[in-house]
């Protein structure tokens, strides 16, 4: 039996869910209403519940659009910050060249150190983790996996893929064919992780090309949420461009047993 597509919800989007416009109304919510629901985790449990093939593509539509809004208005923020602090910048080094001029010869007056006035980048990196990059790419003790001995792993192997394509799918720039080059730039881990704990960090400021940011983003936040243990070596995985199928197989293995545990997801047999 393969993974189901439930998952408990944190408390904080029960009680918003209780206020969206889908629950007060009767029947499939349209797509104005969901368009007017600004918490992704409530859409994520609207998409858990939903049975109906349209329901299910509309909810998706409207939590694809939310996210790009959040990075849209993410984005446009910190262009905003830039600017004022450029400006803030620019009028105290003019105030301290007019002092200057005001107070020193022109034989003594110092070069200009205009350039030390500009604020470093408002964009810092992604929080790195000690404990994921000590670790090996895999530990001995997960290497021997009981699905790897089960003689239908084809079977469970298709469908720990299909659960992660469903879980993802509604993320921009993730497509999941498989358990190695789809996973390559640490987007696919952290869409997937980001799926169950969506207040643990911001998916829409992600950068495909901060690939060390998103691993350690990914594996930590496993790690301190859902008690994951980080069996994948960071330092490993930038060291190659497709990573090994196996390793990452396993890895979400090992994260969907856990998140099971938690109750984030129901299923009658664990993986």
């Amino acid at each position: 039996a393969g993974p189901d597509e439930g998952a408990v919800g944190a408390a904080s989007a029960n009680e918003a869910s209780e206020t969206t416009p889908s629950d007060t109304s009767s029947g499939t919510p349209t797509s104005q209403q969901l368009a007017a629901i600004e918490d992704e985790e409530v859409l994520n449990k609207l998409l858990d519940k939903a049975v109906d093939f349209d329901e299910k593509r509309m909810i998706r539509t409207a939590l694809r659009d939310l996210l790009k809004k959040k990075r849209e208005k993410r984005e446009k923020e910190r262009g905003s910050r830039q600017d004022d602090l450029r400006q803030q910048a620019l009028s105290k080094a003019g105030t301290g060249r007019m002092g200057m001029n005001r107070g020193q010869t022109s034989n003594h007056q110092p070069k200009s150190h205009m350039h030390s006035q500009f604020p470093a980048s408002t964009t810092s990196s992604l929080s790195k983790t000690p404990s994921s990059m000590a670790n090996p790419a895999i530990t001995t003790a997960h290497q021997s996996s009981p699905v790897a001995a089960a003689p239908n792993m084809k079977n469970v192997k298709q469908m720990l893929l299909d659960w992660c394509r469903a879980k993802t799918e509604p993320y921009e720039g993730v497509e999941i064919h498989n358990f190695s080059s789809s996973w390559s730039d640490g987007i696919a881990f952290c869409a997937l992780v980001h799926r169950f704990f969506p207040d643990a960090f911001e998916y829409s400021i992600l950068n495909p090309n901060a690939r060390k940011d998103n691993f350690e983003l990914a594996f930590s936040t496993a790690e301190r949420l859902a008690d994951c243990p980080p069996l994948l070596d960071v330092e490993d995985l930038l060291r190659m461009n497709e990573p090994d199928w196996k390793c990452v197989y396993t890895y979400i293995q090992e994260f969907y047993r856990c998140l099971v545990e938690k109750g984030l997801v129901k299923t009658k047999k664990k993986l």
